[in-house]
C-alpha cells in the first residue's frame, strides 16, 4: 500500500511545490516527473484527457519522487470512484459552492459505511489488482481531497466547505474567481488578491491545506508567503509554448 506522502507533507503544513501537466500524454508527464516538483497535477478539466490517458500518465510517474494528482472535469461521483480505481490517491475537484457539495466529495472518496465509494477493488489498479489484499481497509487513510473554491459562492460558503470532515485542503482559482467578480483576465486587482489572501487565512486558521497557481515567480511566492502551502508555479503547455516561440524568434 502506497504511503501519500504529499497528504502528510500538507497535513503537517509543510509547502509543496508543482507544475500543471496539461499536455494530456505519459511521455510528457514522465519528463515532467523527472524535473524535482514535489506534486504534479493531471488535468481532466481543460486538458484533453479521459480516464484512460490519466491512467497512462499514472503509471508514467510510477518511479518518480512527484505525488500525481488528478483535477477531474467536474465533482461527479461516478468519476471520483473510477479515478481511485486507477490508482489517483489525491484528486482536485473544481467549483466547489457549498457544504454540502464538499460533503458529498469527502463520502465519495471512501469506502463505506463512512462513505459511499463503490467496493471493486479487485478490478482495480488501485489495489494491484487484489495483489494488496487488505487494500479497502487501508485505502481511506491514504486519500486526499482537495477542493477548488473559484467564484462569490464559494467564497461566500467557505466556511462551510472548511467544516467538512474530510476536505484536507481548497484550492483557490485566481482566474475564475477574477472573472467572476467582474475582473475578467485581472487576477492582480487589489480586490481579487484581498479575497485570496483573506481566503488562505481561514483555510489555513481551520487547519486545512491552502493551494493556489500562479505562473508569476514574484506573485507565487508572495502566495506561498501568504500561507499558501501547495503552489503550483508552472504549466507544461505555457513551457514548452513559450520556449519554442523564443527559439523561432531568434532566426527569424
Amino acid at each position: 500500500m502506497q504511503h501519500n506522502g504529499f497528504k502528510a507533507a500538507l497535513a503537517e503544513g509543510r509547502t509543496q511545490i508543482g507544475c500543471w501537466v496539461g499536455l494530456a500524454d505519459d511521455y510528457a508527464a514522465e519528463i515532467a516527473g523527472e524535473a524535482g516538483f514535489d506534486w504534479l497535477l493531471i488535468d481532466g478539466e481543460h486538458a484533453p484527457n479521459d480516464i484512460r490517458s490519466m491512467r497512462r500518465q499514472l503509471s508514467a510517474l510510477g518511479r518518480s519522487a512527484s505525488h500525481p494528482v488528478i483535477r477531474l472535469p467536474i465533482g461527479e461521483v461516478w468519476m471520483v470512484k473510477q479515478a481511485l480505481d486507477i490508482g489517483a490517491q489525491t484528486l482536485l475537484i473544481p467549483m466547489v459552492e457549498s457544504g454540502a457539495q464538499a460533503a458529498e466529495l469527502a463520502r465519495a472518496m471512501r469506502y463505506p459505511p463512512e462513505g459511499i465509494r463503490g467496493v471493486g477493488a479487485a478490478l482495480a489498479r488501485a489495489s494491484r489488482f487484489s495483489g494488496i489484499p487488505d487494500y479497502i481497509h487501508r485505502a481511506d487513510a491514504e486519500v486526499c481531497l482537495l477542493v477548488q473554491v473559484e467564484n462569490r459562492a464559494g467564497m461566500a460558503a467557505l466556511d462551510d466547505i472548511l467544516a467538512v470532515e474530510g476536505v484536507d485542503g481548497v484550492f483557490i482559482g485566481p482566474a475564475d474567481l477574477s472573472a467572476d467578480m467582474g475582473f475578467r483576465g485581472k487576477p492582480d486587482t487589489p480586490e481579487v488578491k484581498q479575497a485570496i489572501q483573506d481566503a488562505i487565512r481561514r483555510i489555513r486558521a481551520a487547519g486545512k491545506a491552502a493551494g493556489i497557481l500562479s505562473t508569476d515567480e514574484a506573485q507565487a511566492k508572495e502566495w506561498i508567503a501568504a500561507g499558501a502551502n501547495f503552489c503550483a508555479v508552472g504549466i507544461d503547455v505555457t513551457v514548452l509554448a513559450n520556449a519554442l516561440r523564443a527559439l523561432a524568434a531568434k532566426f527569424r
